[in-house]
């Protein structure tokens, strides 16, 4: 058997040292025999860093520019795996994600990999498989089953991949200049994803290779989600379209871009997020976006260096052990006790935390390293499901740790 493919794990993190912290905790628990984490950072990011422990094991790069693509590239630079996986720092990685995600790398033609991502309530999926068109606009893809499969472009679409869930092989990223940094942020992976597909490069999806995405705050976005600022989306949606779609068509996609933000504005005015004045404020900012980024320079994008340091193997805290707990949410302090202590000995735990009622299951990591779900006993779990679910405490404790197992474990662990 083949040696696994040595990856260089790169979260980009500004403003968020709470977020990043949490971001490592799962990192350092990932169940994969040959990675490094390089992190692009901050001053209070590279604090972050320190006080979680992990100074010495992990690689940062100093970076403090409000432009994720540059950050990005920072990041391969000081890369040294064969691969080189993203993830944003206000996401937690399941433990078997990046082995499940080297699994696309499996086919030789294969030139990115990406996963599927869920959302704040920890069950509920943002993004799965998709695809993408010059337009920059996406549409679903319909995969059966959970196994990786391998996707080539057509004309006029490319495989999509998310930015919080990606990798692609090192030296044909780097070869190709990385991420283009005329996108400061939003559609930066999209526009490397248009440009694999224009070079006729293959990606893989690979269904079981999650992370959890927080949607945590920024610049960009307040904490309850409302947005503070379309410039970046305006700017670079208009870089991309420069780049990628064909001038005529421009107008349709910039209707259909202010259409589209303008209701979502107004939805995010009726859940009192931001006031009705926000909404000719934040689309303004757009339309400034906008006209910054049809002059905003597109240049050449050279080659990114070799890293300048070896590669730095991180040792993981997870032994790949296996634990399920379940309960009564009436005790869970002492279930609680009994998870941190399995995780403080290297132990994958996932603990259940069940109520007699009907609410919904939510799904959080706990910095301790404990995966944990609370919900009712007769609630649903994935949301596509029965409100309503008639079961015995056992019968259900069966089940969520049957689907637990395929989303906690590396693909050799599968039942």
């Amino acid at each position: 058997m083949s040696p696994a493919p040595t990856v260089s794990v790169v979260v980009v993190s500004r403003g968020r040292p709470g977020p990043l912290r949490l971001c490592l905790a799962g990192l350092s628990r990932l169940l994969y025999p040959a990675y490094e984490i390089v992190v692009v950072t901050d001053p209070e990011g590279a604090g972050a860093v320190r006080a979680s422990g992990l100074g010495d094991e992990v690689k940062v790069v100093d970076f403090d520019e409000a432009n994720i693509s540059a950050a990005r590239n920072a990041g391969i630079a000081e890369a040294a795996g064969e691969i080189v996986a993203f993830i944003d720092d206000d996401a937690v990685p399941e433990p078997g994600w990046l082995a499940h995600l080297v699994q696309g790398f499996t086919w030789p033609e294969a030139a990115a990999a990406g996963g599927f991502v869920r959302g704040r309530n920890g069950i509920s999926f943002q993004w799965r498989a998709r695809s993408v068109a010059p337009s920059g606009v996406a549409r679903d893809l319909p995969l059966a089953g959970d196994r990786p499969v391998l996707l080539t472009p057509t004309p006029g679409r490319a495989i999509k991949t998310e930015g919080t869930n990606m990798a692609v092989r090192r030296d044909l990223l780097a070869g190709m200049g990385g991420f283009d940094p005329a996108f400061r942020f939003y559609l930066d992976e999209t526009d490397l994803n248009l440009r694999l597909a224009q070079a006729g490069h293959a990606t893989a999806i690979v269904p079981l290779a999650e992370v959890h995405h927080a949607y945590a705050e920024s610049p960009r976005r307040a904490r309850n989600r409302g947005p503070r600022d379309l410039f970046d989306v305006g700017a670079s949606t208009m870089v991309f379209l420069r780049k990628h779609c064909p001038e005529h068509e421009h107008g349709p996609v910039l209707t259909a871009l202010r259409a589209d933000q303008r209701r979502a504005l107004l939805a995010h005015m009726v859940a009192g997020r931001i006031e009705p004045r926000d909404v000719r404020r934040l689309m303004r900012r757009l339309e400034a976006g906008l006209a910054e980024g049809a002059a905003r320079p597109v240049r050449p994008m050279p080659a990114l260096p070799h890293a300048r340091h070896w590669f730095l193997p991180f040792e993981t805290r997870a032994t790949g052990a296996q634990r399920f707990i379940a309960g009564r949410r009436l005790f869970a302090a002492r279930h609680r006790v009994a998870a941190r202590a399995a995780a403080g000995a290297g132990e994958t735990v996932t603990l259940l935390l069940m109520s007699p009622t009907m609410r919904a299951h939510r799904v959080r990591f706990d910095p301790s390293g404990v995966w944990e779900q609370t919900g009712g006993l007769w609630g649903r779990s994935l949301r596509e499901g029965p409100r309503l679910r008639w079961k015995r405490f056992s019968a259900r404790a069966r089940e969520e740790r049957e689907r637990a197992a395929l989303q906690r474990s590396p693909p050799a662990d599968r039942p």
